[in-house]
């Protein structure tokens, strides 16, 4: 097995808890490893290339509720990057879009350019799969698929708890049982995800997008109206958590079939789909978080575990989780 470079941190995972995380450890001076099962960063930081176009098919947009955040907002908007989308969404009954005072942050080119934008300058490697994760004498060794071992102080596991758990089990490592009771209460559900390219008209209503927490089909998006893709017409439809359950093990023309329904009452006669791409994400949504922003392994070498079912949900909660945990292991 080869040896790379020893790191002071490294991070599994480039979604946006694990690339905040980096950038602040590395602004600190810490050498950190990124380390990402996909090709690209983002995590639900998804866009995906569709016929002439593009969608964001994981998270849609963001909000900001806490100081910190805002801040970061703020720079991201003054560099271009970040626009604000919506004050609310229509439920597309008759009637003005309700505003609820919480901005709609979107992200001009898609959600993964903010991704993209947070990962320049930091060590991130893609296609790596971590299969295993043990502490030694000095910190941790970590394994990936092809056997290439990095040696490390501290450890930060940023994927859906389940997925970080199995890195710990590939390596023999026993955590507390403290920790583990805690981890075993946080639960994700499912989100299957339908990209739908189109020829014709999808009338939503303004800003372009419709959200129903309660159906079947929670959000319907038009991403032109979001500036991601130019003359295309790629409508982004998500199925509510009850709903993936009952469609997710159809296969995948059945279920963007199913999703693709919830087009009808927006869409003319005549307009029709050109292509559909399913996306599902398995762990789409924390229903049982863990009520601090990260948490710190007892009896370990330094080894924290972060993401958005820690200390509060979506994308802020995710970042802010990033943050907390390199302040932890930091110190």
């Amino acid at each position: 097995m080869a040896r790379i470079a020893h790191a002071d941190v490294v991070i599994v995972g480039a979604g946006i808890a694990g690339l905040m995380a980096a950038n602040a450890l590395t602004a600190q001076g810490r050498r950190v490893i990124v380390v990402e099962k996909g090709p690209r960063v983002g995590g639900r930081l998804s866009t995906e290339a569709i016929g002439p176009g593009r969608a964001d098919s994981g998270a849609q947009f963001f909000t900001a509720r806490s100081d910190t955040f805002r801040d970061y907002v703020a720079r991201w908007m003054d560099a271009g990057l970040v626009f604000e989308w919506s004050l609310g969404w229509s439920d597309g009954s008759l009637g003005a879009t309700p505003p609820t005072g919480h901005p709609r942050y979107a992200v001009r080119g898609g959600m993964s350019a903010l991704a993209e934008h947070l990962a320049r300058g930091s060590d991130v490697r893609l296609d790596t799969w971590i299969v295993s994760a043990m502490p030694d004498a000095s910190g941790w060794i970590v394994c990936d698929q092809d056997g290439v071992v990095c040696a490390a102080d501290a450890l930060l596991l940023t994927p859906p708890v389940p997925l970080a758990l199995d890195m710990l089990e590939g390596g023999d490592t026993q955590i507390a049982p403290a920790d583990r009771a805690a981890l075993a209460q946080i639960e994700y559900s499912p989100c299957l995800a339908g990209i739908f390219w189109v020829n014709g008209t999808v009338q939503l209503p303004e800003p372009g997008a419709v959200q129903r927490p309660n159906a079947t089909i929670t959000w319907i998006a038009d991403n032109r109206s979001k500036g991601i893709t130019g003359d295309a017409t790629l409508i982004t439809v998500h199925a509510g958590p009850g709903y993936s359950h009952e469609l997710w093990s159809l296969p995948d023309q059945a279920a963007l079939s199913a999703l693709a329904s919830g087009l009808n009452l927006f869409k003319e006669m005549k307009t029709e789909i050109i292509e559909g791409h399913l996306k599902r994400w398995r762990y789409a949504t924390p229903i049982t978080s863990h009520p601090a922003r990260h948490l710190l392994a007892q009896d370990l070498p330094p080894l924290a575990f972060a993401g958005d079912a820690f200390g509060g949900p979506r994308v802020e909660g995710a970042a802010l989780s990033g943050l907390s945990a390199a302040e932890a292991l930091a110190g």
